[in-house]
């Protein structure tokens, strides 16, 4: 429902940005405010979930997320829009954080990798058909209904939970919830989002710096707690959770803004309806929900040093294909290019998360899994906010249209040089996390 989501409010933006005269910046926003909010809230929801229960927290997070999704539908303005947003922000970070923590929680050490797969693949199924029923409901019936059907699907999945799900896992009932702590984390990290999105300018300098030193004395903080919200030495103490998260931050960071890039270039410059570009877009997720079990299936048996970082150098080569896009630049090679992307992501991202998720002990899976999505939402938000920056410097506040192609290919090319040698730091990263497998 959350990736479905993510990647069907894609290709909807340009309709969006139409509709209520959105400058390209304020249409950026749009897929930014619901990040900024999930990623500011992951870890100390994780905390809060292994200490009075996932199951409880993973319920509340779908009602949220539902609510807000009821809300987007029924906006009048792109304002009212991004305000909504936050609430399904909120939401997300519930369900983002609790999923994989349960079902690390159920399966032994060694069904892990696959099962993260098969979960893996729920969430590129709910990606691949974003493009497609998105830009079909956007085409047919209006965008309005994205958030209307996740609203419908929100209500099914919640009774299911009720039904289903009687047990609950809070293996860290015996520790107390650090808020003093969570409120410098999210302080921090709000400053530093704001921050990279206000870049070039000299306040988003000083946002950015501000929020480094804060989360410098968040770090010190912590260190003297006895409950911390965010155990430092878990992340110190592994070297493997410690580069498998900064493997992950890089890798997000390098693709995020692909699907946001493709959909304007698709419409825009490529003349396509949103229904026929959900079509070209489709490529990429679909080969992850393909490839994604077999991949977490492997790294059970083959250590995920060696299949992830083999999966971020095909991310890289597919990146450095994109940086020559123009007008000119055949559909089938984009569709082809996606696709390939979408192999090199299967092999990185389920093998990745096997890894973060072996390297803690149970009680700390909560927190695990919401580091995890924390480096995915930063990353995320750090390659929208590449973007953003971008479009600032070179479009600057001018809707994106026929007359400023030539800007915005330029703006798309700068970032996937940006996005490519991101990528190429990311696979030495991955290489350095050292071995999960007691062989």
């Amino acid at each position: 429902m959350t990736a479905f989501m993510g990647s069907a409010i894609n290709i909807a933006l340009p309709v969006i940005g139409k509709e209520f005269n959105s400058n390209a910046v304020l249409l950026g926003w749009l897929a930014t405010a619901y990040l900024l909010t999930a990623a500011v809230l992951l870890v100390p929801v994780g905390k809060l979930s292994d200490i009075y229960g996932r199951v409880k927290f993973l319920r509340f997070g779908i009602i949220i997320f539902s609510a807000g999704s009821f809300l987007c539908g029924l906006s009048s303005s792109d304002t009212m829009l991004l305000i909504f947003r936050l609430i399904q922000g909120t939401g997300s970070a519930m369900i983002f954080t609790t999923s994989t923590a349960i079902l690390v929680s159920v399966f032994p050490a060694n069904e892990r990798g696959r099962v993260i797969g098969i979960n893996t693949t729920a969430v590129y199924v709910g990606l691949s058909s974003g493009p497609f029923l998105g830009g079909m409901i956007s085409h047919y019936f209006g965008w309005r209904f994205i958030f209307y059907i996740t609203f419908i699907l929100g209500i099914i999945i919640v009774s299911l939970i009720f039904i289903k799900l009687k047990a609950e896992w809070s293996e860290g009932e015996d520790e107390r919830f650090d808020f003093s702590g969570s409120i410098i984390y999210i302080f921090s990290l709000t400053l530093v989002m704001l921050g990279l999105t206000f870049l070039p300018s000299v306040s988003g300098i000083i946002l950015l710096a501000a929020g480094i030193v804060v989360f410098y004395v968040f770090i010190k903080v912590e260190e003297k707690k006895t409950s911390p919200v965010f155990d430092v030495n878990v992340f110190m103490s592994s070297r493997t959770f410690m580069f498998s998260n900064l493997a992950a931050l890089l890798n997000y960071s390098a693709t995020f803004a692909l699907g946001f890039l493709l959909s304007i270039y698709l419409q825009n410059v490529k003349g396509l309806s949103p229904q026929y570009a959900g079509f070209v877009l489709v490529s990429q997720p679909l080969m992850m929900a393909i490839f994604s079990p077999l991949a977490g299936k492997i790294s059970d048996r083959i250590e995920p040093q060696i299949v992830s970082s083999f999966g971020m150098g095909i991310l890289t080569i597919g990146l450095i294909i994109f940086i020559f896009i123009s007008p000119g630049f055949e559909l089938v090679w984009i569709i082809l290019n996606l696709a390939f992307l979408g192999f090199g992501f299967a092999l990185f991202s389920s093998p990745n998360a096997n890894a973060i998720m072996s390297s803690v002990d149970k009680k700390y899976y909560g927190v695990a899994s919401s580091t995890l999505a924390s480096m995915r939402m930063v990353g995320q938000m750090l390659s929208m906010g590449i973007v953003i920056v971008i479009f600032s410097i070179i479009i600057g506040k001018a809707e994106i249209s026929f007359s400023n192609q030539a800007d915005f290919l330029n703006s798309t090319r700068l970032a996937f040089i940006i996005f490519s040698a991101l990528s190429f730091i990311g696979i030495f990263a991955s290489l350095s996390r050292g071995k999960i497998h007691n062989h």
